[in-house]
């Protein structure tokens, strides 16, 4: 991951209007000279969240939330410290510049970003005011969709003339290719005779498109989306998400469904936590774009044909095999969400929601469907091939309390399906791949997880920041850049400045330390359950600071370099030391 130099921090600090940042998100109300407004992160009736014309930081006073535009960001969008940071300089004009070795080659984002919006104003354009257009226009409006719909999600349509395309965008070639419009090496645009749906990232700016091709005589597939560009990761990108992005966070579930279109609709009609892929089947690493957003439970609504089902089984497993809680909508035979709510309309739809059935129990009617299960073969066929399946999912308990079920749904002995054998282990880290593939450092991991909890809500629980620093001290560290990093943190605490990941980005000069901060967070962690993780952390730290100490006594004891009498004061230590295992200290 590239590093941002200390330069375009300081600019881009200078630069920030936290207010201008909020008013997006919050409903402000100016109260002399300052703001407020109901909290973003807890549930209140008379706003708490105040923040002052010209202030860098927010304050509630409710639950404690504070920080600086980083932080609300990264708390209230889920975005990540390098997506937060381009967000704020694309909004404020500031160009980043990045401290690696080899600049970045070609085009800007933003000068990419900029070419995306004036082709999706164009392809809108034509849609509603050409002849060609209008005959796109009225395909959509057998699709059930009025004209607010189009114009409130910015649909358009890409003409069969190329000449008409790269006329209107006088830009660059360079800009055209590297944005994914024009393609490569050629004049021609990279869409043609499609129904264009923009595709907006978290800031809601263009960065890629969804064509949808409505006519047989069009060359390509049904679907066609903009190549990988440096804005555009068709592997990771989510339909919608833009427009679900707060909901799904807030309510940590999604629904997911397979057309542009099924997204669009079930976000109009208020079911604005749906995302879509992208024409293709879903995979692991968009599945992981939602688990990063906090999503526990992913509600699968596909079509109800039988790709539709056999996708169900597909992306369930992803959600499972991370521990997430999944439900599959059953949709008639022929339906998908767009003409459900169109025919049925949005209570139905709940309805569908609230009966949908668990994931275990949609695999077993799934693998069942037409067979004979009185017969024993085939009852062992299908038991054993959901087996398999939920042992490959990565959470223990899950697989255990997965393996007890399936029993009990197909009526066989869970000793026949050995779900005693994989009770769960006191399993704290679970390893793929081997050591010539990968080094795992336990104590990189172990240490890392703190300083995740500290930088996240050290700035909003200061009592958190006590109990750290109340039972770790440096040498409880094993790992150098953890260490030197906990010291900076916990100096920028002291210094009143705790809030402000962007100061914190700028103090530091060690360039490991910085590769390393911008590592520790990009990974999310559920603050919900911060008191708990955070002892359980300190208690592992504790605990291999003793066994340490222990282990060091042990070896001088064996070393044969000790006389008589320095061997029984080194027994009494150990002995001492194992009967006073570590406890996590409560600061009075």
């Amino acid at each position: 991951m590239a590093l941002f130099t200390k330069d375009t921090l300081e600019s881009l600090r200078e630069r920030i209007d936290l207010i201008s940042v909020l008013e997006p998100h919050l409903d402000l109300k100016r109260s002399g000279a300052s703001y407020k407004a109901c909290c973003p992160f807890h549930e209140e009736k008379s706003p708490s969240f105040i923040v002052k014309r010209g202030d860098s930081h927010y304050h509630c006073f409710g639950c404690g939330a504070h920080g600086d535009a980083i932080a609300f960001l990264m708390n209230h969008l889920k975005l990540s410290f390098e997506d937060s940071v381009e967000q704020l300089a694309e909004r404020f004009g500031v160009h980043l510049q990045k401290s690696e070795t080899e600049e970045p080659q070609g085009p800007s984002k933003k000068l990419l970003k900029e070419a995306n919006e004036e082709a999706c104003a164009f392809f809108h354009a034509y849609l509603l005011q050409t002849e060609e257009g209008h005959q796109a226009l009225d395909y959509l409006y057998r699709r059930g969709l009025d004209l607010d719909f189009i114009r409130a999600f910015r649909i358009g349509y890409a003409p069969r003339e190329s000449k008409l395309f790269t006329k209107a965008l006088a830009k660059q070639r360079a800009i055209l290719e590297e944005a994914g419009l024009v393609q490569r090496g050629e004049s021609r645009p990279f869409f043609q005779q499609r129904v264009m749906f923009p595709i907006l990232d978290a800031a809601g700016s263009v960065i890629g498109f969804s064509g949808r091709k409505i006519s047989e005589d069009t060359y390509g597939p049904k679907y066609k989306n903009t190549a990988e560009t440096p804005l555009f990761k068709k592997s990771k990108i989510l339909f919608g998400l833009h427009q679900s992005r707060k909901r799904i966070a807030k309510e940590k579930r999604a629904i997911i469904c397979e057309g542009q279109i099924d997204a669009l609709r079930l976000i109009q009609e208020g079911f604005n936590f749906a995302v879509a892929g992208q024409g293709t089947a879903f995979g692991q690493e968009q599945a992981q774009e939602l688990i990063k957003l906090g999503v526990n439970h992913a509600i699968l609504a596909l079509d109800g044909d039988d790709a539709g089902r056999d996708a169900a089984v597909k992306i369930g497993h992803f959600f499972q095999k991370e521990g997430v809680d999944v439900s599959v909508t059953i949709l008639p035979n022929g339906s998908d969400p767009d003409t459900f709510l169109r025919t049925e309309g949005p209570p139905a739809f709940s309805k569908l929601i609230d009966e949908s059935k668990d994931y275990l129990s949609y695999l077993v009617d799934y693998y069942s469907q037409g067979q004979d299960l009185s017969r024993p073969a085939v009852k062992t066929d299908i038991v054993q091939m959901i087996s398999r399946r939920i042992l490959d999912w990565n959470h223990p308990l899950m697989v255990h309390e997965s393996l007890r079920k399936l029993a009990r749904l197909t009526q066989v002995p869970e000793s026949t399906i050995e779900a005693e054998k994989y009770r769960p282990a006191d399993v704290i880290v679970k390893r793929v791949g081997t050591l010539s593939q990968t080094h795992v450092d336990p104590d990189r991991i172990l240490e890392t997880d703190l300083l995740r909890w500290l930088l996240a809500v050290g700035q909003n629980r200061p009592d958190m920041v006590e109990l750290i620093c109340y039972n770790i001290k440096r040498e409880h560290f094993q790992t150098p850049v953890c260490r030197d990093l906990f010291v900076h943190i916990i100096e920028q605490f002291e210094k009143g400045k705790s809030c402000d990941l962007l100061e914190l980005s700028i103090s530091i000069d060690n360039t490991e330390e910085q590769f390393f901060l911008s590592e520790v967070l990009q990974k999310r962690i559920n603050r919900e359950r911060a008191r708990s993780g955070i002892e359980e952390t300190i208690k592992r730290i504790l605990e291999r600071h003793w066994l340490t100490k222990r282990e060091e006594i042990k070896s001088k004891i064996h070393s044969g370099t000790c006389t008589e009498e320095e061997i029984l004061e080194l027994a009494k230590q150990f002995d001492e030391l194992k009967s006073h295992p570590p406890k996590v200290s409560i600061p009075a």
